[in-house]
């Protein structure tokens, strides 16, 4: 599909328009690098907007299911806002998602521009990150490196904390990340992965029955990551936003998490602690 307005052209994005779209992300200060690209094009769709054959605006989607969708990664260069180039591309990637209940994670400048397209707010998003140095483990529940046998626990459990169908999402997850889980009389009941992105790692998603649980799944990180530059993005509802500090991680940024075409339906016995990203959620 390609629409032209004026001087601006959208279209469809290949891979090699990474290096440009890499150049936008810089321009507004995202930490993205040109494998954080990569991998989210590769899962999912992309369109960007050109001006004279060059790259002014992107926004990718994800299918999250045939039910659920998310979106994000929509940026604009500064030299570009204000010509309805982000009102463009959201209608393109929508396009794509069509009826399906849809999640992103919105900057305080983006949200007017979701609330016009149908979106409410149904949540807050922490962003914590830092160098890493957790507390002394406690006398609570311990995690365990995750093996090739918990692959189908650890999606399953994805898919309840979250109310979506995430099986293609964390197959790849898995592919490029560590894995942690706890488990209780012999069933995994939560899991965290941990990978390369941006300017050192993220901790994401952390899946857990409550919050003792999910410190556990993070801490267990800490012998090997400690030092390390970490980031997590945690709920607003997930309690850790003061241990997050003390271990290291700082508060130091937040956004709206908002919803189209109803709420995922999520499980009440297990929920998503910290995101997978903010664009994939």
């Amino acid at each position: 599909m390609t629409t032209t307005y004026t001087a601006i052209t959208c279209r469809p994005m290949r891979e090699d328009d990474l290096p440009a779209a890499l150049a936008l992300s810089q321009a507004v200060r995202w930490p993205h690098r040109p494998e954080d690209w990569q991998f989210a094009l590769r899962l999912g769709t992309g369109f960007v907007a050109e001006e004279d054959g060059a790259v002014a605006g992107t926004a990718l989607c994800w299918h999250q299911g045939a039910h659920h969708g998310s979106l994000g990664l929509i940026i604009v260069a500064p030299a570009h806002q204000g010509k309805g180039i982000g009102r463009r591309l959201m209608h393109l990637v929508l396009d794509q998602l069509g009826d399906r209940c849809t999640v992103l994670n919105a900057t305080v400048a983006g949200q007017p521009l979701y609330e016009s397209l149908g979106f409410r707010a149904i949540g807050t998003l922490h962003q914590h990150q830092g160098i890493f140095a957790p507390p002394a483990a406690s006398a609570g529940p311990r995690a365990r490196p995750a093996t090739a046998a918990d692959i189908p626990a650890i999606v399953a459990l994805a898919n309840r904390g979250t109310g979506m169908v995430r099986d293609e999402l964390l197959k790849h997850l898995i592919g490029v990340a560590d894995g942690a889980v706890l488990e209780q009389d012999g069933a995994v009941t939560g899991f965290s992965l941990i990978r390369p992105f941006g300017r050192g790692h993220v901790i994401g998603p952390v899946v857990a029955a409550d919050a003792a649980c999910a410190q556990a799944l993070i801490a267990t990180w800490g012998d090997a990551y400690a030092g390390a530059f970490v980031r997590l993005d945690v709920t607003g509802s997930s309690g850790l936003g003061e241990w997050l500090a003390q271990a290291g991680l700082a508060e130091v940024d937040t956004a709206v998490t908002m919803a189209r075409h109803g709420v995922p339906a999520q499980d009440a016995t297990v929920r998503q602690f910290a995101i997978v990203s903010q664009a994939l959620c």
